[in-house]
């Protein structure tokens, strides 16, 4: 047997701060290493923080981090764990996104990462240069480049997140090379169902590359990407073991090399597959470890705990609908609670509620969030917390009704959140009068309800600018593409929290914390149709369409890339019931509203990033604010 304890470290870093980043990793290091741990794996960009973006073009700070990996080699030097952590690397004219690779003391190797993802919120190729197979060089004495590297344990390779997403990874190169142990570190962001894409892509990637591969991610939220943290171990294949995710923490695996040895030499296309890779002259080079590694002699063999080779665990099956609202909703917590703490600009939360379920949502990812964060204090201790650290603002107009009233200030009854009524009406009056000044006559229906939603957004920043408490925007990712929505009004906030989140989606979380907590306040919000209320009796199903159907024609349209008529075509097998003259109709209702709103949702505020479809012009969805969809008709 040739035992190794594997040892996955999530950290929670912070954009710029180089000192406090490495400090975190070097606590994770030590407690690692005071339990045997032989080899250890930080995330992806750990000491800088990610996703930098556009701070590397800052020499002082690509220079930090340089620095601050010097710090980490000194303060583990006494350690024999053997651990893997990434930072920017400046190299002739160039910057690489690495893997270090530091042992007693020294920093062994730096790998740089081959894979620049500039899909969806990813923009590496802007500033990094990738790696290339075969290099060799040095870096201020340090050999980087392709490399492998030899230890008295085995063969360690090291590569950098998406690196391990594509099957022609330089996983393959180094396993034919002869690593056995592969350490990937990963910064990658959390999207809703994730996790099961995950498993199968990293356990394909060891069973195909018959190594053990170590998978680490990074935790916390930095500019609305949202990292779950977490990781695992698959040994050709197998699961080993799965992290923890959503908190700064480590775990650690032990596993037998030797098997993973021994199941190469059973797999005769792998091994032919190596000797082919043999003929190339493109190889990785070998780095011989000068030191030897930590003891391994206690280290138990990795039985199953229930104590069978053949039985499934006691682990149940996984229940679909708790994971996913949960990752979501933790998601969504940690979006809110990381943007408070790490900009360090405000005092707490402030949103304004309307009764309706978006800002009810808003409001509940936001306790949630507090919840979690004070979950050591007692009962009434964090209740009290609570009301000291998020407010609510309820503001009726003429129209609003006396249902959404009740509904609003049960929930914060029940969730212990302070709840106060501010009227607009008189603004509302005053700001109607000033425009009819203004055009010299009647104002439009549209302008009166846009009117009572930038009052409402006027007074949350005024109350935001006064008190320092983050002011929350609640509207949701569906209204938002169709345009459902006031510039200088609802649309305005410092953190939009469901700007991604589909309304099918907020309704469907809704039903689940109803479910789950049974507050009568989500009952309530629930019973009743879903409307602004900026004119009598309005409800949003009826001024758009179908909620189900928007969703189904936003998705179609903006992640699939149909063709309306297309969409006309998906929608029937979808919604049989529903007439063929409807569906048309839904079609051309949404592509419109969609294109004509592009103007609006780009001057939304910053979101939080939840899958793989976003409205974010910036980080996911880049779209042309001028475009007209000529295209979608024939000549």
């Amino acid at each position: 047997m040739r035992l190794v304890k594997i040892g996955l470290g999530s950290v929670n870093p912070t954009v710029g701060s180089v000192h406090s980043n490495t400090a975190r990793c070097i606590a994770e290091a030590k407690a690692m290493a005071a339990v045997d741990v032989t080899v250890a794996a930080l995330p992806e960009q750990v000491i800088g923080g990610y996703p930098s973006e556009d701070l590397v073009q800052w020499a002082g700070f690509v220079r930090a981090q340089w620095d601050a990996l010097q710090r980490f080699a000194q303060e583990t030097s006494s350690l024999a764990t053997v651990f893997a952590l990434g930072v920017t690397v400046a190299h002739q004219g160039h910057l690489y996104n690495c893997a270090a690779v530091v042992h007693r003391g020294a920093v062994l190797g730096l790998v740089p990462k081959e894979k620049l993802p500039t899909y969806n919120v990813f923009y590496e190729a802007r500033t990094f240069s990738r790696g290339v197979p075969g290099q060799r060089d040095t870096v201020e004495g340090v050999p980087f480049g392709d490399l492998v590297f030899a230890f008295d344990f085995g063969t360690l390779a090291v590569e950098v997140c998406e690196d391990v997403w594509s099957p022609d990874g330089p996983m393959r190169r180094r396993c034919y090379a002869g690593a056995e142990l592969v350490l990937n570190l990963s910064a990658s962001p959390y999207r809703m169902s994730v996790m099961g894409t995950r498993r199968e892509m990293l356990s394909t990637r060891s069973s195909d590359n018959q190594c053990t591969l170590a998978y680490v991610n990074s935790v916390g939220a930095n500019d609305g990407l949202i990292f779950d943290g977490g990781g695992f171990v698959f040994q050709n294949g197998r699961p080993m073991v799965e992290a923890p995710r959503w908190v700064e923490s480590w775990a650690a695996v032990v596993v037998d090399l030797d098997r993973t040895r021994r199941l190469r030499t059973e797999a005769t296309t792998w091994r032919t597959d190596c000797l082919d890779a043999a003929q190339s002259p493109i190889k990785p080079t070998l780095i011989t470890a000068p030191g030897k590694g930590s003891s391994r002699a206690s280290l138990p063999y990795p039985a199953p705990t229930h104590g069978s080779f053949f039985l499934p665990g006691p682990q149940g099956p996984r229940n679909a609908r708790v994971e996913f609202c949960d990752d979501l909703l933790d998601a969504l917590g940690m979006g809110v609670w990381d943007y408070y703490e790490k900009t360090r600009a405000f005092k707490g939360f402030g949103l304004a509620l309307s009764g309706g379920r978006d800002s009810l949502l808003t409001l509940l990812v936001t306790w949630r969030a507090i919840q979690k964060r004070f979950a050591d204090l007692p009962d009434e201790a964090r209740k009290a917390k609570t009301g000291e650290m998020l407010k609510a603002f309820y503001m009726p107009s003429r129209y609003s009704t006396d249902h959404t009233s009740e509904s609003a200030r049960i929930i914060c009854e029940e969730l212990g959140v302070p709840f106060k009524v501010v009227a607009i009406e008189e603004a509302f009056e005053r700001e109607a009068e000033a425009a009819k000044t203004m055009v010299g006559g009647e104002l439009t229906a549209l302008t009166m309800q846009n009117i009572q939603a930038r009052v409402r957004a006027q007074r949350m920043w005024n109350y935001s600018n006064t008190t320092g408490m983050l002011f929350l925007q609640t509207g949701n990712m569906s209204e938002k593409a169709m345009g459902y929505t006031t510039i200088g009004g609802d649309l305005e906030g410092a953190l939009a929290v469901l700007a991604n989140v589909p309304k099918t989606v907020v309704i469907y979380l809704l039903e689940y914390l109803l479910e789950k907590h049974g507050f009568e306040g989500i009952w309530k919000t629930l019973s009743a149709p879903a409307g602004p209320e900026l004119a009598p009796n309005q409800k949003g199903e009826d001024e758009l369409m179908p909620f189900r159907v928007l969703d189904a024609c936003f998705h179609l349209y903006a992640a699939e890339k149909l063709s309306p008529p297309e969409i006309v075509q998906a929608l029937e097998s979808m919604f049989p019931d529903d007439t063929a003259e409807e569906r048309e109709r839904w079609v051309a209702k949404f592509t419109r509203m969609f294109v004509q709103s592009i103007y609006k949702w780009v001057q939304a505020p910053l979101s939080l990033h939840v899958g793989n479809l976003d409205l974010d012009r910036e980080r996911a969805l880049q779209l042309p604010v001028v475009e007209t969809t000529e295209w979608t008709r024939k000549a």
